[in-house]
């Protein structure tokens, strides 16, 4: 295992008031996968991150970093890992070939040695063409993937990625995703965190989702979306939903069934339903609307996604977080 954690806490003082941010993680990071720390923001994922990375030190619980003891052998877990932060490091005065042969050279390369190295790795990340220019110049997504190119200038076996598409467009994220792939394929172990569902569910190998401090499930994306066996029916009422709620829950197909808070600016709150056969189930759910005279201000059928997961695990749903 490249990562494993044991109990892991951090508790921060705050205004002479103690805020527990990570409370017991329990992780375990395989060599050759990309592993996803998946939930809102404020759940934990950055904290656990940085104290895996050794930025910060935990306040109770062991792990282990790439075979290193992370309290004991900090230095050497430093040697074997890359970490990219949310904002980037990124140096707007320099060229990107410059800032990758520094890199090198602070991981005691040789010159030659740092530039061929920067060399490779500008051709990977498509930024040969921009090398020689300022990076200021450059846009969100270029310098996104120079950020990524600075992580791994020294080959690390592990690389850290803090929430690695936040800002960038549709088109740079998709391009962000198969660079974080080709890693994988070329034997760098992701450890990444994300608050975007799809960006978990495309790209990691397996994934914990992280609650107020706490795992609260893992296991691979399409593991976890079969513990919500069956369908998914949305159904959007004007108003409070409770009336609609007793009379679908009360039909012998739906299984589950779960009301949100009416939206504030619209007044439609969203009714989850939980079927066998949704094809089947959303005739009989209109006609029984009908009946009692609620008109739907919307219905969606889906497949359970890595949100039906985390509203079974938590009570709410992650858009909602968002």
């Amino acid at each position: 295992m490249l990562i494993e954690t044991k109990g892991l806490k951090k508790t921060f003082k705050s205004r002479g008031k103690s805020v527990e941010a990570v409370r017991g993680v329990d992780l375990a990071v395989k060599e050759g996968e990309i592993f996803g720390l998946l939930g809102p923001n404020g759940a934990g994922k950055t904290t656990t991150m940085r104290i895996l990375s050794t930025l910060i030190e935990p306040t109770e619980g062991a792990a282990t970093v790439c075979g290193h003891d992370l309290a004991k052998e900090a230095a050497k877990v430093r040697r074997d890992i890359g970490y990219v932060g949310q904002h980037g490091g990124t140096w707007g005065e320099v060229t990107a070939r410059e800032e990758l042969v520094l890199q090198g050279r602070l991981y005691d390369m040789s010159k030659r040695r740092s530039q061929e190295r920067a060399a490779e790795v500008l051709e990977s990340f498509q930024l040969a063409e921009y090398a020689d220019r300022n990076v200021k110049t450059y846009s969100g997504g270029q310098k996104r993937r120079l950020d990524i190119a600075l992580g791994i200038m020294h080959e690390p076996k592990l690389l850290f990625l803090d929430e690695p598409t936040t800002g960038l467009d549709p088109q740079s994220r998709a391009h962000m995703w198969d660079e974080v792939r080709a890693l994988r394929d070329r034997g760098t172990a992701v450890f990444l965190t994300t608050h975007y569902l799809d960006e978990a569910d495309a790209l990691c190998d397996r994934l914990a989702i992280i609650d107020h401090g706490e795992i609260v499930v893992e296991g691979t994306p399409n593991a976890l979306k079969r513990q919500v066996a069956g369908d998914v029916v949305a159904i959007g009422v004007n108003g409070a939903p409770e009336g609609a709620l007793a009379l679908l829950r009360g039909k012998d197909f739906v299984r589950e069934a779960e009301a949100g808070e009416p939206d504030p600016a619209t007044g439609i709150a969203l009714l989850r339903l939980y079927v066998d056969d949704g094809a089947a189930a959303v005739p009989e759910l209109l006609r029984a609307l009908d009946a009692e005279d609620i008109a739907p201000a919307s219905i969606e059928l889906h497949r359970p996604s890595l949100d039906d997961v985390f509203l079974k695990q938590t009570g709410r749903s992650l858009r909602e977080e968002k």
